[in-house]
């Protein structure tokens, strides 16, 4: 059966590239990135972004990969603000340079990834030295009077250095902290065993980030909590395809960052089709609409208007099968799988770009 879209995008999330001189070891695009080429020139992505404003859509991400690893980045920050959208921009912090023709060409906010408080620690995850760099970036977007937001990553590695992450994002004047905890996905799906923290650790992050929200002019302190170590599965993204739209750098219009990796749906994509019709009839953006693929136990959860059955991506990673209830839900037949996964431990990391074979 067809879902009746309803819903309508409020944000794009545009991955012009995934090309990155980084290899974070949590990354979450594709192992297989290499094979996705960027298939939109500026002109292509300008007619999305019209498209996307006549959607309904207010506000872009211009992420990646890296976004400044495209030659044209300033030509398609202005195509952006030029159809209206707010324009933000998630990135390394590789580009210093550029930025004040990115800001001239209407770039609205940054949101800038810093892997960890200390230097020798944040260049270990990133595989590449970085930290001097970003941390020069940072203080260039308060220069232009930028929001920043800074991202942060936490994983077993770094949240022991909590405090000092949140002391280093009011010294570089973040208006907005967010303390991501990993999502295992592409990258970080291989260095699980290596990332994933022990309940004590997130535990006690949680009540040292509410310690940090009470504080006399503190930022505000986002904090998402892994999957892993819940019994409740996240309701991603908000839901398939109802609020969020992911344009992919080969043209692909999905409903997250992971969807390309399912077998047998048919997403469109803008090379072919207008995106109003990606959104709103491609069958692989249908497929997990509304509520009538559940089987129980979600099909008869009464949390499943809340949580829609948990993340689709994950549940075909760690299952096989895309329609199988999230492993997190505590309710799961898979359950154990998660389990299980708590109980691994590795020192070793497989770096983005590694061969994994």
């Amino acid at each position: 059966m067809t879902a009746v879209v309803t819903e309508r995008p409020f944000n794009l999330v545009a991955e012009l590239t995934y090309r990155c001189p980084l290899r974070c070891v949590y990354c979450s695009n594709p192992v297989g990135y290499r094979a996705v080429r960027d298939a939109l020139d500026a002109s292509a992505w300008w007619r999305v972004f019209r498209e996307a404003a006549a959607l309904g859509i207010v506000h872009v991400g211009l992420t990646g990969g890296e976004p400044s690893a495209r030659a044209d980045l300033t030509e398609i920050i202005s195509g952006a603000s030029e159809a209206g959208l707010y324009t933000h921009l998630v990135t390394a912090g590789s580009d210093v340079e550029s930025l004040a023709e990115w800001v001239k060409a209407g770039l609205r906010s940054v949101q800038l990834s810093i892997q960890d408080s200390r230097r020798e620690d944040n260049d270990r995850i990133a595989g590449v030295e970085c930290f001097e760099r970003k941390l020069c970036f940072a203080h260039a977007v308060r220069e232009h009077q930028l929001p920043l937001s800074l991202n942060f990553v936490l994983h077993r590695h770094n949240l022991d250095h909590l405090e000092e992450i949140l002391a280093l994002g009011r010294e570089l004047g973040a208006h907005r902290i967010e303390l991501a905890e990993t999502q295992y996905y592409g990258w970080a799906l291989k260095n699980r065993a290596a990332l994933l923290p022990d309940p004590e650790q997130v535990e006690s992050a949680r009540r040292r980030i509410r310690r940090a929200r009470q504080q006399p002019d503190a930022p505000e302190i986002v904090h998402v909590t892994p999957d892993y170590l819940s019994d409740r599965p996240k309701p991603c993204m908000g839901g398939w395809a109802r609020r969020i739209l992911v344009v992919d750098p080969s043209g692909l219009v999905l409903p997250c960052h992971a969807a390309r990796e399912l077998p047998d749906l048919d997403f469109y994509s803008v090379t072919d089709h207008c995106l109003a019709d990606c959104w709103n009839k491609a069958p692989g953006m249908n497929a997990y609409r509304g509520e009538d693929w559940m089987r129980d136990p979600c099909k008869t959860c009464p949390e499943r208007s809340r949580d829609f059955g948990g993340c689709r991506c994950q549940a075909f990673l760690l299952t096989g099968d895309a329609k199988n209830t999230d492993p997190v839900c505590s309710l799961s037949p898979k359950h154990d799988i998660i389990l299980r996964a708590r109980q691994e431990a590795s020192n070793s990391f497989i770096y983005r770009g590694d061969k994994t074979d």
